[in-house]
């Protein structure tokens, strides 16, 4: 299958302000772009390129006086099959994992390991090590916190969500992952584009997406707390320690968002098309 995604995503400014973008699809997908991915700028000023240290694609650019407006385009191809599943994955020892992985058992901005590693170890200490503990912990999340948008707040931390028991995408991204990492299992923050596709349409305006994905078996696999069940089409953009990693942009001075649209659509081929 074939799935176009892209987004346009305008800034006001006062003055002219440098920032930083981090709205390209992630280098693990670029095999299945079809043709090349656009993004530009309007007016249109120079954005530049680079890999920052979890190897996502980033921009540079500086928004002029008035602001700036953002749009990307892509086609990529897809399975379109479900997120995969193994049961049979484990849970790889803490001592035995690569130097790199290190990072993902650590605390980090919005996943506060300190305050709830007694709390996941009462809720999952008595799990089975390995897939089966991660899907507890997905479901437990899942079914403990609600969603909603009036919910949404950027300090929010994985504390909090599991206290206030309410969030978005993000919120259950980051409980999840950090009861992973209090039970000895590296675990990282994805987002990326995630449209209405293999289940009825949401209704609601799109927008991007946060799960997360747990390293077991040599691996990562990709879990969804939010929903809580295997999605079709799922194209990553980044991936970080937690949400503070992946930030869509980061403006160095003040900037109003003024337009937001994300796209995320399975082509269907014409009738009688191949």
């Amino acid at each position: 299958m074939e799935i176009k995604v892209g987004f346009e995503i305008a800034y006001t400014a006062d003055q002219p302000t440098p920032m930083v973008i981090m709205l390209s699809i992630h280098p693990s997908r670029f095999a299945d772009i079809v043709g090349t991915e656009t993004i530009t700028a309007e007016p249109d000023v120079p954005i530049g390129f680079y890999r920052d240290s979890f190897g996502n694609v980033c921009g540079r650019l500086v928004a002029p006086a008035g602001g700036v407006t953002l749009r990307g385009h892509a086609i990529v191809r897809d399975s379109g099959l479900p997120d995969v599943v193994n049961p049979a994955a484990q849970q790889v020892p803490i001592e035995q994992l690569p130097d790199e992985l290190l990072l993902y058992l650590m605390p980090s901005r919005y996943c506060e390991t300190d305050k709830l590693t007694d709390i996941a170890w009462s809720l999952f200490g008595n799990t089975p090590p390995g897939w089966a503990r991660v899907a507890a912990i997905t479901t437990f999340v899942h079914n403990h916190v609600s969603f909603g948008y009036q919910h949404a707040h950027h300090m929010k931390s994985a504390y909090d969500v599991y206290q206030q028991r309410s969030g978005v995408c993000r919120d259950f991204a980051h409980l999840a992952l950090t009861f992973c990492r209090c039970m000895g299992i590296p675990a990282r923050y994805c987002t990326g584009y995630m449209g209405d596709i293999g289940i009825p349409l949401d209704g609601s305006p799109m927008d991007f997406s946060g799960w997360f994905q747990a390293y077991l078996s040599g691996q990562w696999y990709t879990f969804d707390a939010r929903h809580d069940m295997q999605r079709i089409g799922r194209i990553l953009m980044a991936t970080g320690r937690d949400a503070a990693d992946v930030a869509l942009s980061t403006s160095f001075g003040r900037m109003n968002l003024a337009k937001f649209v994300v796209i995320s659509d399975e082509i269907v081929p014409a009738r009688g098309v191949a």
